[in-house]
């Protein structure tokens, strides 16, 4: 129900905005960019998402079919099953979802692009075959889409490149404040779902688990910013997520003969259902982009980042950051938008990409991933109609990291 309701509301503020645009600021291009947004947005969502994606889907079911059968996915579900069962107790012990969940969350921690989508999308299936109510999200699916949508990296490989691309002086300087701002999103994010189902987060386990990560990323953390140059990084990350992208099929593949099965049709049997997902999910993502689309272009968020400002200057404190957060608020809408707008305040003419503004909208663009565009997608491919409160506390995740890239950019640069 609030999908429907975000949704309508994107066309009536587009409409009202235009109007008012037309009426009392004579602008006569004001409708024309909402349509042309419509017809651009749709195009994108079939020609550059859904039919590229097929060949993506493809492979990565047939890839993760083979090591189902080949007991790898069992053996993932055993090494995070105790912390995995009690943040999703509604998963059966031993079942397939829990090493799914566990190759989604890597995929994605690591920056593997290519492989994070198709994934996810596997472990949404897996999470759908055990939910009671095929069209309503159920906790699991609530709590795996908010953690998604904390867009949790450890090499915001992307961002540093763009950041080289416009001449920093130093393009890893926000490397940290982004693992900050995103690591905050998530554990926001999940404590708050599981303050909402009732989850108790004072488990051993869950303490264990939480505490163990926290640890991995500081040390982590602190090994790439005082023995690693800037070079090293970014050829650390290249190895690692090409050969970590090729390691995991050659894997599946092993273990597959190992236990004497057909790899080749077994693949070909899990890859059938690649291109059918990706069809299904086109109405959603023609719905969802076509109405960000309009809402994005009908000005509104230009209106919204000045009456942010007033409000911040009569409360007697720093506007600095105001110029950057058409990012933050781009983000949960657009992936494209808000690296667009990052790209815009890190150019000369503007900001620059060592100002302060031009470093914390490329942490805000690291510190969380687009909850809208995910909900359309993932919801979309197992048929979810009803999201529950998945959107509200996506969005609180996205709050928590934006407030912590706030906080961390004044912490780093704020002189």
């Amino acid at each position: 129900m609030a999908l429907n309701y975000i949704w309508v509301g994107f066309f009536i503020v587009a409409f009202l905005f235009a109007l008012i645009r037309l009426i009392f600021l004579g602008d006569t291009d004001a409708f024309r960019s909402l349509v042309d947004g419509i017809f651009s947005s749709s195009q994108t969502s079939v020609m550059d998402i859904a039919l590229p994606l097929a060949g993506a889907m493809t492979f990565w079911l047939g890839i993760m079919k083979v090591g189902e059968k080949a007991g790898a996915i069992n053996f993932l579900s055993r090494i995070v099953g105790s912390f995995f069962r009690r943040i999703f107790p509604e998963i059966p012990k031993g079942h397939p979802a829990m090493g799914n969940l566990m190759m989604s969350f890597s995929a994605n921690l690591l920056g593997l692009t290519n492989a994070a989508t198709p994934l996810g999308l596997k472990a949404m299936d897996s999470l759908q075959e055990i939910n009671p109510e095929k069209e309503t999200a159920s906790n699991a699916q609530i709590m795996f889409l908010v953690l998604l949508t904390s867009g949790m990296q450890l090499l915001p490989v992307t961002i540093i490149a763009q950041r080289a691309v416009m001449h920093s002086a130093d393009p890893t300087d926000v490397f940290i404040p982004c693992i900050i701002a995103t690591y905050a999103s998530a554990v926001i994010g999940m404590i708050a779902v599981a303050i909402k189902q009732k989850i108790n987060l004072f488990d051993k386990v869950i303490v264990a688990w939480l505490g163990g990560v926290t640890l991995f990323i500081t040390v982590f953390v602190w090994y790439f910013t005082t023995h690693l140059t800037k070079e090293q990084i970014s050829t650390f990350s290249k190895i690692t997520s090409n050969l970590l992208l090729f390691l995991v099929p050659v894997a599946f593949i092993i273990g597959g003969l190992i236990k004497k099965i057909n790899v080749f049709e077994v693949f070909i049997d899990g890859a059938k259902g690649g291109f059918e997902t990706s069809i299904k999910i086109i109405p959603y993502l023609v719905a969802m982009l076509v109405g960000i689309s309009v809402f994005k272009n009908c000005g509104a968020l230009g209106y919204m980042n000045e009456g942010l400002r007033w409000i911040v200057s009569h409360l007697g404190l720093d506007t600095r950051f105001v110029d950057a957060m058409p990012v933050a608020y781009m983000k949960p809408l657009s992936g494209s938008g808000s690296r667009a707008m990052m790209i815009t305040l890190m150019e000369p003419k503007n900001f620059g990409p060592d100002s302060f503004v031009g470093r914390l909208g490329c942490i805000f663009n690291g510190s969380a991933d687009t909850t809208f565009y995910i909900v359309a997608l993932y919801f979309g491919a197992v048929g979810i109609k009803k999201s529950r409160y998945a959107i509200p506390f996506g969005l609180i995740a996205d709050l928590a990291g934006i407030i912590a890239a706030i906080f961390v950019a004044y912490l780093f640069f704020g002189k």
